[in-house]
């Protein structure tokens, strides 16, 4: 996640399939993050585009509103 540039998403099958591992714990992985704002963890979406869910602030309307700021493009 610590790679993912300012502005950019990745899907969580991509990050998976970079590891060579299930994308079911990189959704674990964000899930258990404490510290969703130093691991942006807001640039992880689903493979449709759809945001998923967030484990800071107000939970998804946190994630969208940091993408924003970041001028992140959304489906």
């Amino acid at each position: 996640m610590l790679e993912i540039p300012f502005g950019q998403t990745r899907s969580y099958g991509e990050i998976a399939k970079t590891l060579g591992v299930a994308a079911q714990p990189i959704g674990q992985a964000c899930g258990g993050n404490s510290i969703p704002i130093v691991i942006p963890c807001h640039r992880v979406l689903a493979a449709d585009g759809k945001t998923g869910g967030f484990s800071g602030g107000t939970g998804v309307e946190t994630k969208l509103a940091l993408l924003r700021h970041e001028g992140a493009l959304l489906l």
